[in-house]
């Protein structure tokens, strides 16, 4: 079984690359909840041999995420409004940072997790990320190159619970996975242009 676990579960550390074997320090319900699941995956392998591999997804983007949903992520909601010449919103100072991951890789990195050799992934969890730290308003700069405009965003409060840095340590998923990025982020954003793009034509 493979576990689609979250980088929620690591909290707000103090340290922006966050590795497997840091201590879990969620602080919302969602990233307790998505601990809470791989609590259970482990304890399910460690007392039944049933096989399970926990997958933490950092903040995956890609076509096909609606926009409209309130769990979208942030890169469709800023590409939407500024292919409709709107201005993005950005809570807090846009300074915090995110290992935004291509739809693609987080797919490559579930496939590798199923076929995995038990021996090195059973009953573990993994990083499948990007491996590359970008803020709110560097991804804004470069939105603004790929579309050809000049848009700033609104800045608004920032939200209790928002973790401030988020980079993965992808190492244990190359090591015992053989996972590499397939996509890296800029190819994904252009992507996701073409994408919500077609979606405005049509």
């Amino acid at each position: 079984l493979v576990y689609a676990a979250s980088s929620s579960a690591y909290g707000d550390q103090p340290t922006s690359s966050k590795r497997e074997s840091d201590l879990p320090s969620p602080i919302s319900p969602y990233g307790a909840a998505k601990f809470a699941g791989e609590s259970y995956c482990h304890a399910f392998t460690a007392t039944y041999g049933f096989e399970t591999v926990c997958i933490r997804y950092f903040n995956v983007f890609g076509p096909r995420q609606d926009p409209n949903s309130q769990y979208s992520a942030v890169i469709p909601l800023f590409i939407t409004a500024m292919l409709a010449g709107k201005q993005p919103t950005v809570y807090g100072d846009g300074h915090q940072s995110r290992d935004f991951t291509y739809i693609a890789n987080v797919v490559h990195g579930n496939l590798l997790a199923a076929d995995a050799d038990a021996k090195l992934a059973a009953g573990r969890t993994f990083n499948v990320a990007n491996g590359r730290s970008t803020s709110l308003l560097e991804l804004l700069v470069q939105l603004n190159q790929l579309l050809g405009t000049k848009i700033q965003p609104i800045h608004a409060a920032a939200r209790v619970g928002d973790v401030r840095e988020s980079l993965a340590d992808i190492t244990q998923a190359r090591k015992c996975l053989a996972y590499e990025p397939q996509v890296d982020f800029d190819e994904g954003l252009r992507r996701s242009i073409d994408y919500y793009r077609g979606l405005v034509k049509k």
